[in-house]
């Protein structure tokens, strides 16, 4: 097993890596996120609106669904509507009809409605992408990574089920990497992950594999040069929708606390980086406060804070703390950290020999 396609779809960008193992050869891009592109084609179409595919990433294309609805009729499948909303009750509030996915095929068959699909994983675009760098367009795995908060039993919030599901995991196998799943494995409840699995049966791979994109940055970030041989550091990822900072202490994740990057600041971002290596933090007051929420199972002390490794699109909002960042590089290239952690999670679970992350 030779070649890999990591992808990392975020709010703002998908980042793409193709990697080989024997040859050592890769080529990488950044580009526009599907949640964008696909909004501004849903923005392009014209009259009334019939929406199939998958739930992918909302914001944008959220936005431009409700807009259109005020003015025209929207039909979405049920599968599709989960992008906007788990609640379908609450889809159909915001003026958009909801209808069962054969019944969805069965009027876009009639082509009476202009016609948009929801999906992450776009084979078409990738394929344009992959050929673009001057390699097959075939794969022996194609690993992607997203945020996906699950879809919460009646009455839970979907912000502690979430943490739940990955305390569950994590306090049986503290590794970030634990939270790589191949399509047969994705827990049902995880629909974006299971969508984004189902997408990608479109493309030329032997494996899928799918994994949370928080997880994917602290195992990226783990393999900058800045973490070798380092017993305790700081992960600080700082992404266009989400921030997420963990404590790694002998190869273990000690804890790790997420935010919506638009609703913290640099101020708050080291008290997080503080309170996290001094084992200060519990989940209910990081969700009382308005965080995403926080998982601890070790102390890593006031040592872990002499490396902070600061990774994602957006951590320029570090540059003026006062604590000790270092501008991660994995694989030379800040962006590429997500891919990079998806490349190492296939790495150490196909037992691939080390890759030397330069």
């Amino acid at each position: 097993m030779s070649r890999f396609l990591l992808l990392d779809i975020g709010a703002g960008t998908l980042d793409v890596l193709w990697y080989d193992t024997e040859s050592v050869h890769h080529y990488k891009a950044v580009v526009v996120s599907p949640v964008r592109t696909i909004a501004e084609h849903a923005a392009r179409l014209t009259g009334d609106l019939l929406v199939t595919g998958c739930e992918m990433g909302g914001g944008p294309v959220t936005a431009v669904l409700r807009e259109r609805a005020a003015t025209h009729a929207v039909v979405m499948s049920a599968s599709a509507a989960a992008t906007l909303a788990h609640d379908l009750a609450k889809v159909r509030a915001w003026g958009i009809t909801v209808v069962g996915d054969d019944e969805a095929e069965a009027l876009r068959r009639r082509k009476t409605y202009s016609h948009l699909v929801l999906r992450d994983v776009e084979a078409d675009r990738l394929q344009r992408i992959v050929e673009g760098f001057g390699v097959p367009y075939a794969f022996d795995a194609v690993a992607v990574c997203a945020q996906d908060h699950g879809v919460p039993p009646p009455g839970v919030s979907h912000l502690d089920f979430r943490h739940s599901l990955y305390r569950e995991r994590l306090d049986a196998q503290p590794l970030p990497q634990t939270l790589l799943f191949a399509a047969g494995e994705i827990p049902p409840v995880m629909n974006r992950l299971r969508s984004m699995a189902t997408s990608a049966r479109e493309l030329p791979a032997e494996e899928i594999y799918v994994m949370d994109s928080g997880m994917a940055a602290i195992t990226g970030a783990a393999c900058d040069m800045a973490a070798r041989n380092r017993e305790r550091f700081m992960v600080l990822d700082i992404a266009t929708s989400h921030t997420v900072c963990a404590a790694m202490l002998q190869g273990e994740l000690a804890g790790f606390v997420e935010y919506h990057t638009q609703d913290i600041t640099g101020e708050r971002l080291e008290g997080l980086l503080q309170d996290l290596a001094a084992g200060r933090l519990d989940h209910a007051g990081i969700l009382a406060e308005g965080g995403h929420g926080a998982y601890l199972r070790r102390t890593a002390g006031p040592e872990a804070l002499d490396t902070i490794i600061a990774t994602g699109p957006k951590r320029k909002m570090a540059a003026g703390s006062r604590l000790p960042m270092v501008w991660g590089a994995p694989l030379g290239d800040n962006m590429m950290t997500g891919t990079l952690g998806l490349l190492e999670a296939l790495r150490l679970r196909k037992k691939i020999d080390p890759i030397f992350y330069v």
